[in-house]
């Protein structure tokens, strides 16, 4: 099977089954969906939707935010993963949107990369989500899932998959596929017991044949 005809066929099983497919992080406009993201990492979607509205009611835009300390954004946050930095980088990021980009969030990658806390994958997910730029943000999901059913080849990094991804999947659908993957992967092909009787995509994924048919 060519690489075009799996991503034909993925295509048609991802655009039925997650026909609208976005972001489970819950925003209401691009500052708010940065704190979301940087307070995302290694922290469930779902945790991080109970930890911003009260941390929004209270420091609702950059301009406020950046008023704050650190410790004052921790008793926000520190239910979630890594509570200590991340209320450092969202002040620090908070400051830098102030003093370098008028308090309004960027929308080019480079720009958001200098952002404390922001990485690539989070920069992606900013460009993708809010200006709907044709980009990738490679999670674990999105690692996993690709390398099982072999949308990318010899892919150890995550840039190498967002490469690859990228030139494969179709300009306008990108940001649709970005959710599809974290989707599967997130319900369906998970890192632990992958639910491959609930997959329609067995039969061209790699790592179900190595696992079932040898």
């Amino acid at each position: 099977m060519t690489i075009t005809e799996r991503f034909r066929l993925a295509i048609a099983y991802f655009q039925a089954t997650y026909p609208e497919a976005k972001t489970e992080l819950e925003y209401t406009n691009p500052f708010e969906l940065m704190v979301a993201v940087i307070l995302s990492a290694q922290c469930t979607d779902k945790r991080v939707n109970i930890i911003t509205p009260p941390l929004m009611k209270e420091f609702p835009d950059a301009a406020s935010m950046a008023k704050a300390e650190p410790e004052e954004i921790f008793e926000f946050i520190k239910s979630c993963t890594y509570p200590n930095s991340k209320a450092k980088h969202l002040s620090e990021m908070s400051r830098m949107l102030i003093s370098d980009f008028n308090g309004i969030v960027p929308s080019e990658l480079k720009s958001l990369m200098r952002l404390p806390g922001v990485g690539r994958k989070s920069a992606n997910v900013i460009s993708s989500v809010v200006f709907r730029k044709p980009v990738i943000a490679v999670d674990t999901h999105v690692f996993r899932v690709a390398n099982r059913i072999g949308l990318v080849r010899n892919a150890k990094t995550p840039l190498s998959v967002e490469l690859q991804l990228t030139n494969n999947f179709p300009a306008e659908i990108i940001n649709e596929a970005h959710h599809w993957l974290i989707l599967h992967g997130r319900y369906i092909c998970k890192a632990r017991n992958p639910l491959c009787s609930k997959c329609g995509l067995t039969e061209i994924c790699s790592y179900y044949r190595k696992l079932y048919k040898k």
